[in-house]
């Protein structure tokens, strides 16, 4: 910053300020120019330094550009090339041995096919000595499909006539013996010279014995096929070649070969256990099912092996059930040409169950776990398949809800299955459940599971019970026996699941009684009296004296319906449940069992309010002793707080009462309200005298001045304006008097809007007489008033919000 000494000398010369002005202008000039002068030298000091350090450092060198990423590692793109390059040569072969062959003669077609094919099986050899292995896989690749090739220019010249399927199936176990030396025997070579920074190869090529085995998956189909076999000799071929595919996997070491071999026993022992499984359900007769089980014999044999011969012990366990669901499908389709249709699942069923006499041999550990596995997935099945008769029992009867009283059924399968069908062959459906049920209850030992088992049983019972008489198309009042039986013994149980079954199948008893009228009375009283017992007694009160209200409160519309009742009429039969509730609650002791009657008994109460609207003076009777009941309720300390239920079924009980005589004063509605609330209010005052008059006296106050007020607006009398203002104008008193801020509040405000609607005719009239100028001259002489009164209005204002807030 630079200082212009002339520039100063003539300002002061032109005006020359006064001594002490004078000075502190030229000492701040001068610290200016000091702190001008430490910069320039601070940076000077930073530019001496770096120019230092930039002499003495080196320069370094450039960079080298980073190198290319390979996308490719050159292993993959050796083992790309010789692939591509087989296939290449492969299709050539083909193409040449299709199209070209025709062109030359015998001699030339045998010395070009067996110079190729020689040259590529051999020139492997000679590659893996020099450690080239993918090189001689891809050339071994290429002689093996000459080899193919070379089958069907011999089937073309010398077998022209003869029949293609037989000299395949020689043609694919030559192939697979061939295969099989010429990857042994390249096996046998001796190992290259390596140097020892060289890895040693493996002169061993990977692809002729997995490539001899897929071919050996062919000759014994093929065999069976050429020999005129049916479908039983085909599907034994298929499931021979999956044994000896196993044993195979089991036994060899190379992984790919294992690979291949496993993949053939899976695939062939599928493929050919579905077949036998397709023979077994088309036999006719007992000869037929043998050679169906003879072939799901030689399934298990071969699964069977392979649990004796594996290690891992899931593999065990796998195969050994398998084996076990192969012996079932066998004896089980015996059984089934021997025995009628009904009984099929049943045969297989108890095939099933024999399998666990095995469990407790001496086999295995593995083995066993995987016939108790096998017999558990039958079992399983079994009841599976009994699911549908299960449904139609449980769920059919709930159709005599749209059909009350139509008819006793002639049996319980009829009653069941009305608007549904009866599945075909479930007769033996209670023998399958009641049989499973017995074997968990038996055999089921662990301590974790013995209870889930128990109760699993005790399910499969109870439906096995259940089916019985629809199954047996037993009488229709059986069928009812049966069901109500059920329920007391489940009852006696005293068990969590059992009283759940028990509710269940009550609700079906009852759905079933529908049909006819006798049976509903007598079913739905004996419901009542039952779980009316079960609730005395036990931890599961609760549910058994719920379940006891509510049929007691179908019971009471099923007597009230019979004895040609009115709905409405029936709503004063189904008040005794509600009532019945009250009293029991108030001498039980158990809270849950309490809440459970409460909550059924108001159930039963919105029953009979429903009932009820069909005729209004009813309503209002059924709402006024819904209101006593609840009010009687509300006497316990611990469910005072009912009382307001209690106030609002009265209040609803004598609007509904009102609207029967037309009444259409809003203070006929709101007066009943309004004098309880204040009341009530006062009551809490004088108890806890730090309640606000809001709490007290608001709600009772709102409910007759808001209504009141919208009616005097539309009122065009003076008569109801009057009284209007009237009360408001006590209730503001009152407020003023007592210094209570809710009606004081609502009392004026009421007061004041009752008066401007009075007034508002006078008004309009006093607008309209004036000029248009006025309105704006006093608006602005009312401005001018309060502008010069502010202070004061303040002062009042802040007077009478510390009056309100002394308020309550």
């Amino acid at each position: 910053m630079s200082y212009d000494v002339t520039g100063a000398t003539l300002r002061i010369m032109t005006h020359i300020p006064p001594p002490a002005v004078e000075l502190q202008l030229l000492d701040a000039e001068l610290h200016q120019l000091d702190a001008r002068r430490a910069q320039l030298l601070h940076r000077r000091a930073w530019l001496l330094t770096a120019l230092q350090s930039a002499w003495s450092a080196p320069v370094p060198p450039p960079l080298p550009a980073a190198p290319a990423r390979r996308e490719a590692t050159a292993p993959g793109v050796q083992n790309l090339l010789l692939v591509l390059g087989g296939i290449l040569l492969a299709l050539a072969a083909t193409a040449f041995t299709l199209v070209s062959w025709g062109n030359m003669g015998i001699t030339g077609r045998a010395l070009v096919l067996g110079a190729v094919t020689l040259a590529a099986l051999g020139a492997p050899v000679a590659l893996l000595r020099r450690g080239l292995r993918s090189t001689a896989e891809s050339i071994a690749g290429i002689g093996l499909v000459l080899t193919v090739l070379d089958t069907y220019a011999l089937h073309e010249v010398a077998f022209p006539d003869g029949d293609g399927v037989s000299f395949a199936a020689a043609a694919s176990a030559v192939l697979a013996v061939v295969w099989t030396a010429y990857g042994i025997g390249t096996a046998a070579l001796p190992r290259p010279a390596v140097s020892r920074t060289t890895a040693p190869a493996s002169q061993t090529l990977l692809l002729p014995l997995p490539a001899a085995l897929a071919v050996a998956q062919l000759p014994l189909f093929l065999w069976a096929i050429a020999a005129g076999g049916g479908p039983r000799t085909i599907t034994a071929a298929v499931l021979l070649t999956a044994v000896i595919d196993m044993v195979v996997a089991l036994r060899v070491t190379p992984k790919a070969v294992r690979a291949v071999a496993a993949g053939g026993a899976f695939g062939m022992e599928g493929w050919g256990v579905l077949a036998a499984g397709l023979i077994s359900l088309d036999a006719a007769g007992p000869g037929a099912a043998a050679r169906a089980a003879a072939l799901f014999a030689l399934a298990a044999a071969g699964a069977f092996g392979a649990a004796w011969l594996a290690s891992g012990r899931g593999l065990r366990t796998s195969t050994a059930a398998a084996g076990g669901l192969f012996v079932v499908a066998a004896l089980g389709g015996l059984l089934r040409a021997a025995l009628p249709a009904d009984w099929t699942v049943p045969g297989y069923l108890a095939c099933g169950i024999a399998l666990l006499a095995l469990v407790r041999g001496r086999l295995p550990e593995p083995v066993r776990h995987g016939l108790g596995r096998a017999s558990g997935i039958v079992q399983a099945s079994a009841v599976l398949w009994t699911l549908p008769a299960v449904g139609v029992t449980l769920l059919g009867p709930a159709t005599w809800l749209s059909r009350a009283w139509s008819g006793a059924p002639g049996d319980a399968r009829e009653a069941a299955a009305t608007d549904t069908f009866w599945p075909a062959h479930a007769t033996t459906t209670p023998l399958i459940l009641i049989a499973v049920a017995a074997v968990l209850a038996l055999t089921v030992r662990a301590a974790e599971w013995r209870p889930r088992a128990l109760t699993v049983a005790l399910t499969l019972t109870w439906a096995a019970v259940l089916t019985l008489p629809t199954a047996l198309q037993l009488p229709y009042n059986v069928g009812l026996l049966v069901h109500g039986g059920t329920v007391l013994a489940l009852l006696v149980l005293r068990h969590r699941m059992a009283t759940t079954l028990a509710l269940v199948t009550s609700l079906g008893l009852a759905c079933l009684a529908l049909a006819a009228e006798p049976a509903t009375l007598s079913v739905l009283a004996s419901l009542t009296a039952v779980f009316a017992a079960a609730a005395w007694r036990g931890r599961l009160a609760p549910a058994s004296a719920a379940a006891s209200l509510g049929y007691a409160t179908a019971l009471a519309c099923a007597v009230g319906a019979s004895l040609d009742w009115q709905p409405q009429h029936i709503a004063l039969l189904v008040l005794l449940v509600p009532l019945t509730a009250a009293l029991l609650a108030a001498r039980i002791t158990a809270p849950a069992t309490t809440k459970a009657v409460e909550i059924t008994g108001a159930a039963a109460a919105l029953i009979a309010i429903d009932l009820a609207t069909a005729e209004l003076p009813l309503l209002a009777l059924v709402l006024a002793l819904c209101g006593v009941i609840v009010a009687g309720t509300a006497i316990r300390p611990e469910r005072r707080s009912l009382g307001y239920v209690a106030a609002a079924l009265f209040v609803l009980a004598g609007w509904v009462r009102l609207g029967t005589w037309n009444v259409t004063d809003p203070e006929a509605y709101t007066l009943p309200v309004t004098v309880p609330a204040l009341f009530v209010g006062a009551l809490r005052r004088r108890r806890d005298p730090s309640a606000t008059s809001w709490t007290a006296y608001g709600p009772g106050l709102t409910v007759t001045l808001a209504p009141s007020l919208l009616a005097a607006w539309t009122d065009p009398h003076w008569t109801r304006p009057l009284l209007l203002g009237t009360a408001a104008l006590a209730v503001t008193l009152l407020g003023a008097r007592h210094r209570l801020q809710a009606p004081l509040v609502l009392g004026g405000t009421t007061l004041a809007l009752d008066a401007l609607h009075e007034l508002a005719p006078y008004l309009a009239q006093v607008v309209g007489a004036l000029p248009r100028w006025a309105p704006p001259a006093l608006a602005g002489l009312l401005l001018l008033a309060l502008g010069a009164t502010y202070e004061q209005r303040i002062r009042d204002a802040r007077r009478v919000r510390e009056v309100l807030g002394r308020m309550n």
